[in-house]
């Protein structure tokens, strides 16, 4: 034990030098952690130590955990120490690591690992809170089903079965017996999916359970009997045997078979090696014999069978089955007319019952009490049973309405129903056709005024988009007329003065080369002079004639004219910035129009409540969305008012057509501040 925990603590020594001087050294430090976090759990699982030793381990190994990357190893791992502390019987211990994993595991979308930690929280809770195994059990079933219409594994349709069975066993303890036999149906079929029937024996079983409640007594025994057929092929025969063969027995007894019955506890009974080693068993099969004979009538070795029976499960301190004999025995000896003894094993069941909350059998014994006590104890334990009988009734109808699974009607409401007269079936039919009228009236009436407002949603989108062609229209025009214009002066100044000042220079050149008077030097100073006029205006042509603005100009300049006309107006100063990353060519016209809207919508806000003396104004693109920043300096309002405006309303509307988001930041005499956030899908360039 020494020798491995100093390798271990060499080991994260090691670990330690490599990951400060090498950081290049990822994958080797993964591995090493993981080595020594498996070492732990070897520990850990190694029954010779003790169990504090081993939960010391589990600690070390959870430390080291601590240290490694999210990731699906690190889930992984954490899970394997779940397991540990489950063997260990820390069950809380078990359910922390596995909340951990689940968060960890939703953190990186590890969809596996979501629903193996969903099951395994699920097993935590089915020993007490069957609702909340349930929900566990129903996520993870649901992860299940996604991950199966896209992968084959055989792995994980079995895991999927797994939670399949959990369910359908919940449901048959809250006797939701109709959707028990569902699911348990589904999870066979996914059983044999995944090639592995190691669950199948645990399915026919509930299969068998289930039909005896339907009184299918002859399917019930078949499925039985099927479970020991898949049992002989996962080596669990003898175990299985036992367990169908006690179960078939109890079908049989339920349809007052007794002899068969005690055929089939005899035939379990004999394998004695197994029982041997396995007492519980061995005395709830005494436990059955004996019950079988006493309803039989065959008092032979009655009350020592459940004198036997009962003897073995209080030196194991079997608690539900301490209950079953005490039960048998208040039965017994209540037939024998000795109701003293009865109400002393009858107390005895009360007591353990009410110790390991098992309701059902506490009800049998308050039954049995408040039949062998004298008059006033009887009627105490009689009132105490209809009180626990109308509890544990509604506790079924509340199970059955949190799984939403099937519609269970009891025989005393049927027959409720069979009282109500004519009289009152006519009213309530009248009602419900009254309710049912007013219903579909309201329901058109909405229809009709849900039509009206999409006709005039359509009606104000297309008018907007009409404004924002002719705003572009305009726009294009004016910038048309504008090229145009530097288009004529190119060609004036190139062809007309250009061409003069050519001519003037041609003349002096002339002269210089006819002359000789002195005055040539001063000449070609200025022929020079006129070469550089000819370049410069050359230039300038040039530069008129070209195209001088981007592709996106046109709707930037009619938004910038929104800005300078509106505050010119309203006699405001403002800036405006617009991020050149923003491609508004390749923006489609509706999320243009949107932005216009707002921007006019946001600025008649600041003009007729802000007092506002300044204005800034920002387009910016940042990670694939386009951020519009609207600042005013004027009086602010208060944050609670901000849904109120129809303003406001319509530029929450206006961004979640989008898909964005929108902030109204403000405080009294502080200003305001619209932000809104629009993402833009990214363009994908091929590459070849």
């Amino acid at each position: 034990m020494y020798k491995v925990f100093f390798q271990c603590i060499a080991t994260l020594f090691i670990l330690t030098i490599i990951g400060c001087n090498d950081p290049n050294q990822t994958i080797e430090s993964k591995e090493l952690k993981s080595n020594l976090i498996q070492s732990y759990i070897d520990e850990a699982k190694n029954k010779q130590n003790s169990k504090e030793e081993r939960r010391n381990n589990l600690e070390k190994a959870y430390g080291i955990y601590s240290t490694l990357n999210d990731n699906t190893f690190k889930v992984e791992k954490i899970q394997e120490i779940s397991f540990q502390y489950y063997a260990l019987k820390d069950y809380d211990k078990y359910r922390d690591m596995n909340e951990k994993a689940l968060k960890l595991s939703i953190s990186i979308n590890d969809s596996l690992n979501m629903a193996r930690s969903f099951a395994y929280l699920g097993i935590y809770h089915r020993r007490s809170e069957l609702d909340i195994a349930y929900k566990n059990f129903y996520e993870a079933e649901k992860i299940y089903a996604s991950l199966r219409d896209n992968n084959e594994s055989k792995e994980i349709a079995f895991d999927h079965g797994k939670v399949l069975i959990d369910m359908a066993r919940i449901l048959q303890r809250t006797k939701d017996y109709s959707e028990s036999e569902a699911v348990t149906i589904k999870a066979i079929e996914t059983f044999i999916h995944s090639e592995n029937e190691r669950y199948l024996p645990l399915s026919y079983t509930n299969l068998g359970l289930i039909t005896k409640y339907f009184e299918q007594y002859d399917k019930a025994i078949e499925f039985h009997l099927k479970a020991i057929e898949y049992a002989k092929k996962n080596n669990n025969e003898i175990s299985q045997t036992v367990a169908s063969y006690n179960n078939i027995g109890i079908v049989y007894k339920s349809q007052e078979k007794y002899d068969k019955a005690k055929e089939y506890f005899l035939k379990a009974l004999s394998f004695k090696d197994f029982l041997a080693k396995n007492p519980d068993r061995y005395a709830r099969l005494l436990d059955n014999l004996a019950h079988v004979n006493f309803l039989s009538n065959d008092m032979e070795n009655i009350p020592e069978l459940f004198f036997k029976a009962y003897k073995i499960r209080d030196s194991i301190n079997n608690k539900p089955g301490i209950i079953t004999n005490a039960l048998h025995l208040a039965e017994y000896y209540k037939t024998l007319g000795e109701d003293s003894i009865s109400s002393i094993y009858a107390i005895r069941a009360r007591d353990v019952a009410i110790d390991i909350s098992n309701n059902e059998e506490l009800l049998n014994a308050y039954q049995i009490l408040s039949e062998t006590s004298d008059s006033k104890e009887g009627l105490k334990y009689a009132q105490a049973h209809i009180k626990l009988d109308d509890s544990l009734e509604k506790q079924e109808r509340l199970f059955k309405d949190k799984f939403a699974r099937i519609r269970f009607e009891t025989k005393e409401i049927a027959e409720e129903n069979q009282q109500i007269s004519r009289e009152n079936q006519i009213l309530i039919i009248a009602i419900l056709g009254l309710t049912a009228l007013f219903l579909l009236g309201y329901i058109i009436f909405r229809q009709q005024q849900s039509n009206k407002e999409l006709l005039f949603a359509q009606t104000q989108q297309e008018s907007n988009e009409e404004i924002y062609r002719l705003l572009l229209n305009q726009q294009i025009k004016l910038e048309e007329g504008r090229q145009l214009e530097q288009q004529r002066m190119s060609e004036e100044l190139h062809d007309g003065v250009l061409g003069r000042l050519f001519g003037v220079r041609l003349s002096l050149d002339g002269i210089n080369q006819r002359a000789n008077d002195g005055f040539t030097e001063a000449r070609n100073k200025y022929i020079d002079e006129l070469k550089a006029i000819e370049k410069e205006i050359r230039l300038i042509s040039h530069d008129l004639g070209a195209e001088t603005l981007p592709s996106d100009v046109a709707y930037i300049d009619a938004v910038e004219n929104l800005i300078k006309d509106l505050c010119e107006v309203h006699k405001i100063t403002f800036e405006f910035n617009n991020d050149e990353d923003i491609d508004w060519e390749g923006i489609d016209d509706q999320k243009k129009v949107n932005f216009f809207r707002i921007l006019q919508e946001s600025m008649q806000n600041i003009f007729k409540h802000a007092h506002a003396d300044h204005i800034k104004i920002n387009f910016d693109y940042v990670d694939s969305t386009i951020n519009l920043t609207i600042l005013d300096d004027g009086i602010g309002f208060k944050a609670n008012k901000v849904k109120k405006g129809i303003g406001l309303k319509n530029i929450t509307s206006r961004v979640s057509q989008m898909n964005g988001e929108v902030q109204f930041l403000s405080n009294e005499g502080s200003g305001t501040t619209v932000s809104v956030r629009v993402p833009i899908a990214a363009k994908v360039e091929e590459v070849y």
